[in-house]
This record gives C-alpha cells, structure tokens and sequence, in this order.
C-alpha cells in the first residue's frame, strides 16, 4: 500500500500535468484562431470577388470554430454572450440590409459570424471599415464597368462577371 506521502506526491503531479495540459490548449487555441479568422476571411473575400458568392458551409464553419475555439481561448460565459448578442444584432441589421438589396445574402451571414468573433468591444469600429472599405470597392466597380472590356478579358470569366 502506497504511503500517505507518496499518494500526495502522485495528486501535486496530475495537478501539475493537468494545469500544464490546460495552459498549453489556451495558448494553442488563440494562435489557432488567428488563423481559422485569417483563412475564412481571405477564403470568403476571394470567393466573393471571383462569384459573387459566400457558401454557407465556409460561414457554418466559421461559426462551428468559434464554438470550438472560443472557450479554449479563455473566453469567459459572459463575454460569449455578449457576442452571442451582438452578432444577433447585426444579423438582424444585415438581414435588413439584404431585403433592401443592398448586401449579399452570404455577406449578411458572414457579417454576423464576424461580429461574434470580434465581439461586443470591436464589432462598430469593424461595420465602419467594412462599410467605408465596402463603399471605396463599390466606386471601383462602378468605374471599372463603365468603359468597354478590352478583348483580351474576355476570356477570364471572373473579370467578366465583374465588368
């Protein structure tokens, strides 16, 4: 039978490797979700540019790893329903937005996805770079089409829809 000291020893190193298991996934998770954002961002805006299309599995993705990640990173129940709320709000607003015809449906979507992930602190300054970034890529496209394609555009079907 093991002595009463060598059963507190075994209890203070699963206590260690438990906390160490425990900081080293909240330190993976953050660098983790810098990239998950990064590539669903960089993913969305290309597929916006070249189809005029975000796929909803691209959004339901992003969404999942927020659940994933979220937690693992240190965020506290608090702080998720406050971007819980926030993104509630700026899918109603964006849905808005869409019935009018003025955003995409996917972009809608992936607005409020973003807005959980920024959460209630950075989600305003984040809707006012998109919309004064948004407005700057509208006069661009708008400029773009208004002189004729030339030939050799033709055959890249992506500028094409563009134009």
């Amino acid at each position: 039978m093991p002595s009463a000291s060598a059963s507190r020893t075994r209890r203070a190193w699963c206590g260690l490797w438990i906390g160490l298991v425990t900081m080293t996934i909240a330190i993976l998770s953050a660098p983790a979700a810098m990239l998950v954002f990064a590539f669903t961002m960089v993913q969305a805006g290309l597929s916006d540019l070249t189809t005029m299309k975000i796929r909803n599995g691209l959004v339901l993705l992003f969404l999942l790893a927020y659940v994933v990640l979220a937690p693992l990173a240190g965020l506290t129940a608090h702080e998720i329903g406050w971007s819980v709320a926030t993104a509630a709000g700026v899918l109603a607003v964006a849905f808005i937005f869409f019935a009018l015809g003025w955003i995409g449906g996917g972009d809608a979507k992936l607005a409020a996805v973003t807005a959980l992930w920024l959460g209630a602190d950075h989600t305003a300054i984040y809707l006012i770079y998109t919309a004064l970034l948004g407005g700057a890529l509208t006069v661009g496209l708008l400029l773009f089409r208004m002189p004729t394609l030339p030939a050799w555009l033709h055959d890249k079907p992506w500028v094409a829809q563009l134009h």
